[in-house]
């Protein structure tokens, strides 16, 4: 995973930087991979590799998003005393789009109208059975789980309780991460709104359908006298023993 800190979300998605360091044991990407950056998108790694600190030029500085490789350095010095020898490494990267991301879970202006809405798709959702609230309380409570490990609180296999989060992450209550889950701003805002508003009203129960009267069948002539006969017979078969 990669993270960065809001000043450099800018620089990333205009593509003005495309270069980072980190201080890392070993490394946590790799070239190729693809790496979802709260709240950005998708950052994809071009290549990786492992470096001294003596080896940052000024135009990698300028490529990370610094003024100068003081700056860098004083910024990577942060984690900890840094010298000419500190290993670093050097990660070159591209902002890779939006991914998956869901606009609208960062809009926390919700109106009593969104309220209601939310409320109403969740309510259809839990029709057979209830689940969001629940799932919404996991997230919130073990936020960045992996699903395999969320989904047994529920009872749930991880592919249905994946299925699940992406219903709710299309209403944008929450956020994916590469691992794990978070409730959204969207999301956290919904929660606080319905947590002042009386319960919803029980779905009412549809009537029980009224059984329609059996029609009595209809015995034609030759049915009578075909029956006539079978007794008849049988009554002479009786008589005989």
């Amino acid at each position: 995973m990669l993270l960065f800190k809001k000043p450099f979300w800018d620089g990333l998605t205009s593509g003005a930087i495309t270069l980072t360091y980190r201080r890392w044991d070993k490394p946590h990407v790799r070239a190729g991979g693809r790496y979802r950056c709260h709240p950005i998108g998708v950052i994809e790694v071009d290549a990786i590799e492992r470096v001294e600190a003596r080896a940052i030029t000024a135009a990698d500085a300028a490529r990370a998003g610094f003024g100068s490789v003081d700056e860098l350095r004083a910024y990577l010095a942060e984690l900890g005393p840094l010298d000419d020898a500190s290993p670093l490494w050097r990660v070159e990267m591209h902002h890779g789009g939006d991914g998956d991301r869901v606009e609208i879970a960062l809009d926390t202006a919700l109106t009593s109208d969104d309220v209601a809405t939310i409320r109403a798709k969740l309510a259809r959702m839990d029709a057979e059975q209830p689940w969001t609230a629940r799932t919404l309380e996991l997230i919130g409570q073990q936020p960045r789980i992996a699903a395999s490990k969320l989904a047994p609180h529920l009872g749930r296999e991880t592919l249905d309780f994946k299925a699940n989060v992406r219903k709710l992450k299309h209403l944008g209550l929450t956020q994916s991460f590469e691992v794990g889950y978070e409730v959204s701003p969207r999301g956290r805002a919904y929660l606080d709104a319905v947590a002042t508003l009386p319960p919803a009203p029980p779905k009412a129960a549809r009537p029980a359908k009224a059984k329609s009267p059996k029609k009595a069948k209809k015995v034609t002539p030759a049915k009578k006298t075909k029956r006539a006969a079978k007794t008849k017979t049988a009554t002479k078969a009786k008589t005989a023993r």
